[in-house]
């Protein structure tokens, strides 16, 4: 499995034969260098968006004709991209994406693209090559974390960290303790504007025992 941060929120996965990108957000988003974008595309199959924000959507119409990618999400965010491949469904359904096995959970934010309503957020668990993926989306603690630890028995966490929009390191660290078992955290929605927090360092002094990685964009974590 090799799991590369594109910056901000996005993601690209590469699990069980399939390359998977989250929130995918390349043109406009300042951490991303501009001449990395056919490598971050390449391959790509499907396309899961979180919520409606302009941070994690407006580039899915672009990069799904670019790729040809299916779009996986919500169905009324879902719904605004018609022409392209799309894969419906809700909170506690589960997916098969040709492989990875994507579940929708509960997140706790706001979703609209532009002034239009865009189904509620969420966040992902991600099953595949033995290892239970939790994508958290834009988010706060919340209770339903407990029964979605126990639940999905999530290994890895892509956590939103950088406060402000989101909960913020401090946030992210209590949730992890309090509620998961993690061996390796990951930390995105940081970094990109002033408002954020701009180093992960709380996180990983919080997190002694969890394998806190913070990559560079484009680099390769390979679990």
């Amino acid at each position: 499995m090799k799991i590369i941060w594109l910056g901000h929120a996005s993601f690209r996965i590469e699990i069980a034969g399939q390359i998977l990108l989250i929130d995918p957000w390349l043109d406009g988003n300042p951490s991303f260098p501009n001449d990395q974008r056919a490598a971050a595309l390449t391959g790509a199959t499907h396309i899961l968006l979180t919520h409606g924000h302009f941070d994690h959507t407006s580039e899915a119409d672009a990069i799904a004709k670019e790729t040809g990618a299916t779009i996986v999400g919500i169905p009324e965010l879902c719904g605004m991209f018609e022409g392209h491949e799309l894969i419906e469904f809700n909170k506690g359904g589960t997916v098969d994406l040709g492989g990875p096995l994507v579940s929708m959970v509960h997140a706790t934010h706001s979703s609209s693209l532009g002034s239009a309503y865009a189904g509620t957020e969420s966040g992902f668990m991600i099953k595949g090559e033995d290892h239970m993926i939790y994508v958290s989306g834009d988010t706060d603690i919340m209770a339903d974390m407990d029964w979605m630890a126990d639940f999905y028995k999530p290994d890895i966490g892509i956590l939103c960290a950088g406060g402000h929009y989101t909960m913020g390191m401090e946030g992210a660290a209590y949730a992890a303790k309090r509620y998961f078992n993690f061996d390796t955290v990951i930390p995105c929605h940081y970094k990109t504007f002033p408002l954020l927090a701009q180093s992960a360092q709380p996180l990983v002094d919080a997190l002694p025992d969890v394998d806190v990685r913070t990559p560079e964009l484009m680099e390769v974590v390979e679990i």
